[in-house]
């Protein structure tokens, strides 16, 4: 049995010291993403998780030859019993320690599930708004038409204005200048004097 707990510690100074020599030491634009380290972090639970799993059952075949030895011999002594049950709370603690470390595991890869939902959300997001952009972009180029449109339409009115001021100005005074030159009664004595001669 002790041989078993110093091989267990072993492998857990082992799995912390190649922990300690994956982390990454690199500046911080350069490290992972935060995806990247929870399935870094997944990889080496698991790791840990099949050392625990490999040790308990070494703890198990270690203890039930023992509780079988112990058993079989008609001469049980104190010590004995002792080591019996501390090797069985050993065996109960390494197995709350599986436990807790299923757990872990298990919160980790749904922390992973709920990163990948997040980061297909904001991707969705990323669309629709592209989308918008698009569509804005036509309405934007529209607008800007119709505004040239409307510039090109007002420049020619005032053009037609400013002629038909000035065609209005030429027609006054050329009916002042006719009412100068033939004044409003001998323009009726003309017009009658006009009409006797056709006929």
């Amino acid at each position: 049995f002790q041989a078993a707990l110093k091989d267990f510690q072993k492998a857990q100074r082992l799995a912390a010291e190649r922990e300690t020599a994956y982390t990454p030491s690199a500046p911080k634009e350069v490290l992972p993403s935060r995806v990247d380290h929870t399935v870094y972090n997944l990889i080496t639970a698991q790791l840990l998780s099949f050392v625990l799993d490999s040790c308990v059952t070494l703890l198990l075949n270690t203890c039930s030859y023992a509780a079988h030895e112990v058993e079989n011999n008609s001469c049980k002594s104190f010590e004995q019993q002792n080591l019996l049950v501390t090797k069985r709370q050993e065996v109960v603690l390494l197995e709350n320690e599986i436990t807790f470390n299923e757990a872990t595991i298990e919160e980790r890869e749904q922390g992973i599930k709920e990163v990948q939902q997040q980061i297909s959300e904001v991707n969705e997001i990323f669309k629709d708004l592209a989308d918008l952009v698009h569509v804005q972009g036509g309405m934007i180029d529209d607008i800007g038409s119709n505004i040239e449109n409307s510039h090109s339409a007002t420049v020619q009115a005032t053009s037609h204005l400013k002629r038909a001021s000035k065609i209005q100005r030429a027609n006054s005074s050329t009916v002042s200048l006719i009412y100068l030159i033939f004044p409003p009664r001998s323009i009726w004595n003309y017009l009658s004097w006009f009409n006797v001669l056709m006929f």
